[in-house]
């Protein structure tokens, strides 16, 4: 149970409970099931109905059922970089999956975060998913409000090694769609979507440039196809033609997300640092 207070202020005085909460972010999925829960909303401790309005100074409640199920724990540790009673944020290592599936089972991210993570028949709510083999920073909703305020919110930066002597900074805006003879691989193509990545060079050695990325869009395998489309593929990404014999998967990592805490409000700025193997590469 997640339970979240307000207290009315002058703004909303006279506003009906559905409209404060509506205006806050709780969904229209999410207000119907806080009606139908007991206690789900109070007011100044009293059950209340969505269409009652507040006075200046009135303590509204939620309580938010925790609705779910968590993967079975696994023992692999995974660094927690912040947690609160909303959110909880873990650098994932590579070679994890986030989600499990077929041929991945007890051993996702999913799984160690089950170990950790303390709240009761609970989904595991990852906001957005990394590549298996890409590292870094991952955040995960505890609750369904914190999972509907954060989708889509998150503005990450990426960083990556290439070979050669790519420019300084650029940008790639060029769609990308499913490759046909593939369920996996992706490419550019006039068909696909939009799909825009910005780059700036970090530092550079030894002929590899280490980049910093920014998506304005979030397509799978974004950052790896149009590096490679304009001819700087991720070194150790054998799937569009990086060279491998340095690392042993694609040299990538989200290394810092910001974003509205989706409760108190807060602008929350998180990061981790580089792994040692991508380190290695440009260091």
């Amino acid at each position: 149970m997640r339970t979240i207070e307000f207290t009315a202020g002058k703004d909303e005085n006279e506003k009906s409970i559905r409209d404060f909460l509506r205006g806050f972010g709780v969904s229209t999925a999410l207000l119907k099931k806080l009606k139908m829960s007991e206690n789900g909303i109070l007011l100044n401790g009293i059950p209340a109905r969505t269409i009652d309005l507040l006075s200046e100074g009135d303590v509204l409640t939620i309580n938010i059922e925790n609705r779910g199920e968590m993967p079975e724990p696994s023992d692999t540790k995974v660094h927690i970089v912040y947690e609160d009673g909303d959110i909880i944020v873990v650098n994932k290592p590579p070679f994890m999956p986030v989600h499990e599936s077929r041929n991945h089972r007890g051993d996702a991210l999913s799984n160690a975060v089950s170990a950790v993570i303390k709240e009761k028949n609970t989904a595991f709510r990852a906001v957005y998913r990394l590549d298996r083999d890409t590292s870094g920073v991952v955040l995960i909703a505890k609750n369904e409000l914190a999972a509907c305020k954060l989708a889509g919110k998150i503005e990450k930066d990426y960083y990556a090694v290439v070979s050669g002597e790519i420019p300084s900074e650029g940008t790639v805006d060029a769609p990308i769609a499913r490759e046909n003879s593939s369920i996996i691989k992706r490419c550019v193509r006039e068909d696909g979507e939009r799909a825009v990545t910005h780059w700036s060079v970090v530092s550079r050695k030894n002929e590899k440039a280490l980049l910093k990325l920014r998506l304005e869009t979030g397509r799978t395998h974004q950052i790896r196809v149009h590096l490679s489309h304009i001819g700087f593929p991720l070194l150790g990404d054998s799937l569009y033609g990086g060279d491998c014999s340095e690392i042993s998967r694609q040299a990538l990592q989200c290394c810092e997300i910001r974003f509205v805490h989706p409760v108190y409000e807060t602008e929350m700025c998180l990061s981790c640092e580089l792994d040692n193997d991508i380190k290695g590469l440009v260091y």
